[in-house]
């Protein structure tokens, strides 16, 4: 799920605490899971012995993938045969933890392997912002909390780790250039590599009227502890120079630039575009139980496992300075939010693409 080049994380985010963690993901997945089983009943479905390709474009471990893949084999099955063999592709850059992706396939109950025997699981080691797969193969695509990552990132920012709350606006055009030009790439090549016929649902951060890319109150309280840390001798204010988040939210137009203005780009279409602001289901947790323990410790370790590893890779040192910063502000955040209790603000975006089926 994770697209920079140039970042180094001492704790993957496809790892078995991002698996724990993005249980909050999973609260964007319920309107995109239907969606993508609407597909499922749409898409062009290729002549037995052809494979039924379906692919998880960023699929970290698996987690997010699981219920929405399930749910379209279960829909597939029921317009073709039950020995027509279904092939899952799970994709990832190569530092993914796919030990962890291997394990949640393998013993997840929710996993499409328990349940549908002629349905076979592989993984692609590489960027999804290049062409990683054969051309005019893919039924189906699905892609969840991915392409808001940005392949590599494009200069420091100023004065905050996250460029939608910054007022530098020498980084805000840089990070929307990269933000453009990777949308544009990662479209291509899914145009590519669907067949016609073929649709991919795409989940991802979307922006709020204002602009942002929301999740405020968890970049307010990570830079007040930043703050601290500098002046508290933890980090050095140049190394909080370094801490920059690789990724944007996107609003329509955004979404819709490489389209333009033929409506068509590489094949596709957009069939589907919504924009809406996902739950936060630690605030509802707290709405049942009051909390406010829990409700910032659940936030703190998801901020954990999301971005605390790239903010950590700019503190210079070995391992063990690195970890220890990562723990002390996982502890910072998790105090500061438990104080004052407030829901999150998370835009997110729904894009449903499709590819136009070959002329009779």
């Amino acid at each position: 799920m994770r697209e920079s080049s140039i970042v180094v994380r001492p704790e993957p985010m496809g790892s078995a605490n991002y698996t724990e963690s993005s249980r909050l993901q999973a609260a964007g997945l319920r309107p995109a899971m239907r969606l993508f089983e609407e597909a499922a009943r749409t898409v062009a479905i290729p002549r037995a012995p052809q494979p039924i390709a379906i692919v998880d474009y960023g699929a970290a471990t698996g987690y997010n993938s699981l219920l929405p893949i399930s749910a379209a084999i279960a829909i597939i099955r029921r317009r073709t045969r039950s020995d027509h063999a279904i092939l899952v592709a799970h994709t990832d850059v190569p530092d993914n933890d796919f030990t962890a992706l291997f394990s949640t396939l393998s013993d997840d109950q929710d996993s499409y392997l328990k349940k549908d025997s002629a349905t076979y699981a592989s993984v692609v080691g590489r960027s999804f912002y290049t062409q990683i797969l054969p051309s005019d193969s893919i039924a189906l695509g699905w892609s969840s909390w991915a392409t808001h990552w940005l392949r590599r990132t494009p200069m420091p920012i100023p004065d905050h780790i996250e460029v939608s709350h910054s007022a530098d606006e020498t980084a805000r055009r840089a990070y929307a250039r990269q933000g453009a030009e990777d949308w544009h790439e990662f479209i291509a090549f899914r145009g590519r590599e669907l067949a016609p016929g073929g649709r991919l649902v795409v989940l991802t951060v979307g922006r709020d009227a204002d602009g942002s890319s929301g999740f405020e109150t968890a970049f307010a309280a990570i830079m007040t502890a930043l703050d601290r840390f500098v002046r508290e001798g933890l980090v050095t204010a140049d190394e909080m120079h370094h801490m920059s988040i690789p990724s944007t939210g996107r609003d329509e137009k955004d979404f819709r630039a490489p389209f333009a203005p033929s409506g068509r780009f590489e094949g596709l279409s957009i069939e589907h575009l919504e924009l809406f602001n996902g739950e936060d289901r630690f605030w509802s947790q707290f709405c049942a139980d009051k909390d406010a323990t829990a409700f910032g410790a659940n936030w703190a370790q998801f901020l954990r496992a999301s971005m605390f590893p790239m903010l950590a890779a700019a503190v210079d040192a070995d391992g063990d300075r690195r970890r220890l910063f990562v723990e002390q502000l996982e502890a910072a955040v998790a105090e500061q939010l438990a104080a004052t209790p407030t829901p999150m603000s998370i835009p997110l975006a729904l894009v449903v693409l499709g590819k136009q089926r070959r002329s009779a």
